[in-house]
């Protein structure tokens, strides 16, 4: 009998796709993948449910899959996030849905397959298993010269605005010993470029070695001769250390780069929040982070936070004036469901919102468009991402994928993709950089 045929949506942040590769290593050798959703005999949407957008994405996703049960469709499996919020609503409201699974049940995939073929018996299981992390051999979905590297899975901030440790649930990290095995496994598949991720990398290890672990599974990975760059996403401005500050100075392999989500910066919003930071403290990590030379820092902001007044919001355009930070992702607050800020008073309008987030990010713009004319005519180690007519498209060590800007290179010499080159910064864009090979 032919094996029948598995496709796979993959909605959400990074650390969903890590999820679905993972699943997509279990199933690999039960199923023939295809990319042609309408050839699938089995679909699997895994979904996101952080803001209201995502929400709305994941839903209209599924039912664009479900119209698919009209020609080849036997199966649709939904999972992730937005099945473990919403799982009994959607098992009720979309019958179209055939397997509802959570963020912990990915290995019970297969079971439930087998059991709907042969069974027509729908299936809700999204309960989630305390304290543990899905892990498993994966199948590699980013460019073949760089992945992400899941280090823990849930978290233990609850601030206000988040649903995700109510999803997610507490902070569990992975051993070195397994992260390290990944590591030296897709390594074999020819990345180079290792992206560690969490919901809260600093807090790496706490519950498994007592301490803060991250810089030591940095410093273990660092010892495998393949991976060149070493990424770091999603780092707590608290817990950013001297250690880890050291570690950016003067390892060559971890990049001069680091993710922050700072959120806000008035320590009215940030007590509001449940952010366990404050101005002062701040602008201390930001002056401390500049001395490690080259140092890009990234970092995400809530605007329209309910009871952000006019003042609070001018502290954020000032901090931004004076270019703390190199690449910003700003987000209108989303009033979710079940959390604290749900229920806060002084809720903003909608369109205010708006208004600041377009503002924060035009004087960004500018400052981004400054700090970026200040790297030309210097000489920076560039990975070639694609071919893009005459022009290479790379990025920079401080350049993350997806998020972060570019570089266009010339090059009189064929360049494969993948391969790292020395590349002179010429000019520049509001965001991303043009230059050649030297």
């Amino acid at each position: 009998m032919d094996k029948l045929k598995l496709g796979v949506i993959s909605l959400g942040c990074d650390k969903n796709t890590i999820d679905t590769e993972m699943f997509l290593g279990n199933l690999v050798d039960k199923f023939n993948i295809t990319t042609n959703e309408e050839e699938a005999d089995i679909l699997i949407v895994n979904t996101c449910s952080f803001i209201e957008s995502a929400k709305q994405e994941s839903i209209d996703t599924i039912l664009e899959m479900a119209q698919y049960k009209n020609k080849n469709l036997k199966v649709l499996v939904v999972t992730g996030c937005l099945s473990k919020r919403y799982g009994k609503d959607l098992f009720e409201s979309m019958p179209e849905i055939d397997i509802i699974l959570g963020v912990m049940n990915y290995d019970k995939i297969y079971e439930h397959i087998k059991s709907f073929l042969q069974n027509k018996q729908r299936i809700l299981d999204n309960e989630n298993k305390e304290n543990s992390i899905f892990e498993a051999e994966r199948i590699i979905t980013t460019p073949k010269h760089y992945a992400y590297l899941k280090i823990s899975e849930g978290c233990n901030n609850n601030c206000t605005f988040c649903i995700i440790p109510k999803i997610r649930g507490r902070h569990v990290s992975r051993s070195i010993e397994s992260l390290v095995y990944e590591a030296n496994t897709i390594v074999k598949q020819g990345i180079k470029e290792i992206i560690l991720i969490a919901q809260d990398i600093t807090k790496y290890g706490i519950d498994l070695y007592g301490k803060k672990s991250l810089v030591k599974l940095i410093r273990e990975l660092s010892k495998i001769d393949e991976i060149k760059w070493i990424r770091l996403h999603y780092a707590y401005p608290e817990d950013i250390d001297n250690v880890l500050i050291e570690e950016l100075k003067s390892n060559p392999k971890l990049c001069k780069y680091i993710d922050i989500p700072l959120q806000h910066v008035s320590d009215n919003v940030l007590k509001r929040m449940a952010r366990h930071t404050r101005k002062d403290k701040i602008y201390k990590l930001i002056n401390e982070l500049r001395k490690v030379p080259d140092i890009v820092i990234r970092t995400s902001l809530i605007v329209g936070f309910p009871g952000e007044t006019n003042e609070d919001f001018e502290m954020l355009e000032d901090f931004i004036k004076q270019k703390n930070i190199d690449n910003i992702g700003v987000f209108t607050y989303s009033q979710e469901e079940d959390t604290v800020a749900a229920t806060l008073d002084d809720q903003i309008d909608e369109n205010v919102k708006i208004e600041r987030r377009n503002k924060i990010m035009s004087i960004q713009k500018d400052v981004s468009r400054e700090l970026l004319e200040r790297k030309i005519g210097q000489v920076f180690e560039a990975v070639i991402d694609s071919k893009n007519n005459e022009y290479y498209v790379g990025r920079l060590n401080f350049q993350s994928p997806g998020i972060d800007g570019i570089i266009y290179i010339k090059s009189s010499n064929n360049l494969n993709i993948g391969e790292f080159v020395n590349v002179k910064i010429t000019s520049c864009l509001d965001y991303d950089f043009i230059g050649e090979v030297i």
